[in-house]
């Protein structure tokens, strides 16, 4: 089924049967052939062979199953929500509640897993495999290819809970006490809580949010991406989550198993995409309307979507090196620049030490945050972690691919580092600077308008509290917004791709359309039901796309054993 062969750089090795189906179809884009020996899987499968290709007015390349499957469900969802406002709403609230409260269990237990999984690979022989080849090179250089990645990953969230969970945890661990959307009290273990403690009370709190966005996203990030690229670059087959499972299903992967996994994908990334879409439109509004008046009822949400999807649609027409890798390093300078300012502006002396202090606390209470079973802390672990992980998870095909699509030539050990520990640390002194500066405010200078402001608001009330307050909200606005611009245009790139059956230059009007559907779907989740609605949808995705990253981690280690070392 698989054998070893020398790759384009050898001088007796033979084509792999993607590249001659390529050069037969000019219009597919070669997935790049493996650089020096690696394990090429020998499969009569052709890129495009179950597409359904038109060229009238406009031209088409579709998976006819995928595509079809995938579209008339999500057009469906999206009318039936539309149609149905009033009663879909209870329907999201009683839909998140019941997954959250009983599967907690297994969202973090498989967090866990996909953590282990990704430092296991760091540390052994594993590592030492390069994607693409041991003779690949990168296609980018780590600023732009950091760039690009960090972008995709959790921007919009960044900006949204940069202040307000910090400050939630912290208010929480203060009272000794958790508080839900709901209203619910619980004790706030397992960690404890610090009732009138500022000190422990920051630390917990602190440890807390760095939990959400330290390895455990990125990890599940990197299974995704890593197994996309170990099967694409170095085993020669499509660049689609169907092609990680060859392992399992061998040839059967192309036919209905997966269909499956890759609709799968298509839906979760639409719903993750659209729940990132929907809080970025919450807080852009929310910044719009606390400089400028402008409000933030349903019709200027509604208009913030389809306007930045607007501009969005531009950065696809330039495509990946002209539209998304130049507005990901511009966020990225922005980000850096509101970043340091705040670092400078703020407690200075607080935020470098905290830095320490934090990455510290998130050390030691890693385990029983981690904790699976035995949880006291009943809407910590299910209103807050259950709901990070599945939304992570539902948002991973997208990211994973995207970071996929950009990481050829880089060692397995050198990418996993690179997704998985760089970005923890920058999303530790992140949340450090903007949470630990709103803490600090309530605590030192008695500032309440931080801690009684809508989560939405919370970002642009710390930044009152700093000069240059209406430059600097301005400046969170148009990265708010950037990122929306990115996420968009990123994930129309990814899911267009699943839906194209593995081709990674299909025609942009596919794009256009992918970059459209996730704009209603999150319009329709907003008018639906609003933030409840948008969580339900990521955890409900999330659930059972969970289980395919489970399988993805059997798969990656078997890819890997088979390459030459």
């Amino acid at each position: 089924m698989s054998d070893t062969r020398t790759g384009a750089s050898g001088q007796d090795s033979e084509k792999p049967e993607l590249e001659v189906a390529a050069e037969e179809s000019p219009d597919v884009e070669p997935i790049p052939e493996p650089e020096g020996p690696t394990e090429v899987i020998e499969t009569d499968y052709e890129i495009g062979q179950d597409n359904v290709e038109r060229s009238w007015t406009l031209s088409f390349d579709i998976h006819q199953v995928v595509f079809t499957w995938s579209a008339l469900a999500i057009m469906a969802f999206i009318v039936l929500t539309l149609a149905l406002q009033t009663e879909i709403e209870p329907f999201f609230t009683g839909l998140r509640n019941w997954l959250t409260g009983n599967l907690d269990w297994f969202f973090l237990l498989s967090g866990n897993i996909f953590v282990i999984v990704c430092l296991v690979l760091i540390v052994t022989p594993l590592g030492r495999i390069r994607l693409g080849g041991p003779e690949a090179t990168p296609d980018y250089g780590y600023i732009g290819w950091f760039s690009m990645l960090f972008a995709a990953g959790m921007g919009i969230g960044l900006m949204f809970f940069g202040v307000s969970e910090p400050l939630s945890h912290y208010s929480s661990a203060f009272g000794g006490i958790s508080v839900g959307e709901d209203g619910a009290r619980t004790d706030w273990a397992p960690l404890g809580g610090a009732e009138g403690n500022v000190a422990e009370a920051t630390r917990l709190g602190m440890a807390a949010t760095i939990f959400h966005w330290g390895l455990h996203p990125w990890a599940i990030y990197a299974v995704v991406a890593l197994a996309l690229a170990l099967f694409s670059y170095n085993k020669g087959l499509p660049l689609t989550l169907r092609s990680a499972f060859y392992p399992i299903f061998g040839d059967r992967v192309w036919g209905w198993p997966g269909h499956i996994i890759d609709i799968l994908a298509v839906f979760a990334t639409i719903f993750g995409l659209a729940t990132s879409l929907g809080i970025g439109a919450q807080q852009a509004a929310a910044g719009l309307d606390y400089l400028f008046g402008l409000g933030t009822g349903e019709a200027t949400l509604v208009f913030l979507i389809i306007f930045i999807t607007a501009i969005a649609l531009v950065s696809i027409v330039r495509g990946l090196d002209g539209g998304v890798k130049v507005l990901s390093e511009i966020n990225i300078a922005l980000a850096a620049a509101l970043l340091l300012f705040i670092i400078l502006a703020g407690p200075t002396v607080e935020i470098v030490t905290g830095f320490f202090a934090n990455l510290g606390a998130y050390g030691q209470y890693l385990p029983a945050l981690s904790m699976p079973f035995g949880r006291e802390d009943a809407n910590f672990a299910q209103g807050w972690t259950a709901f990070y992980w599945a939304w992570w998870i539902s948002w991973s095909p997208f990211v994973g691919m995207f970071i996929a699509r950009v990481s050829r030539g880089r060692t397995v050990r050198e990418f996993l580092i690179a997704v998985l520990i760089v970005p923890t640390l920058l999303s530790v002194l992140w949340m450090t600077a903007l949470g630990g500066t709103a803490i600090s405010q309530v605590v030192n200078y008695g500032v309440t308008a931080v801690q009684d402001a809508a989560l939405e608001l919370k970002l642009f009330e710390m930044l009152a509290g700093l000069p240059l307050t209406a430059i600097t909200s301005f400046v969170g606005i148009v990265l708010v917004l950037v990122f929306f611009i990115t996420s968009s245009d990123s994930g129309s790139l990814v899911i267009d791709t699943i839906a194209a059956g593995g081709k990674i230059n299909a025609p942009v009007v596919q794009r256009v359309f992918w970059a459209i559907v996730e704009g209603l779907v999150a319009i329709a989740l907003l008018l639906g039901g609003g933030l409840i609605a948008l969580q339900a949808m990521a955890v409900s995705t999330g659930l059972p796309f969970t289980l395919v990253l489970l399988a993805a981690c059997y798969a990656i280690i078997r890819g890997l054993m088979n390459e030459p070392r």
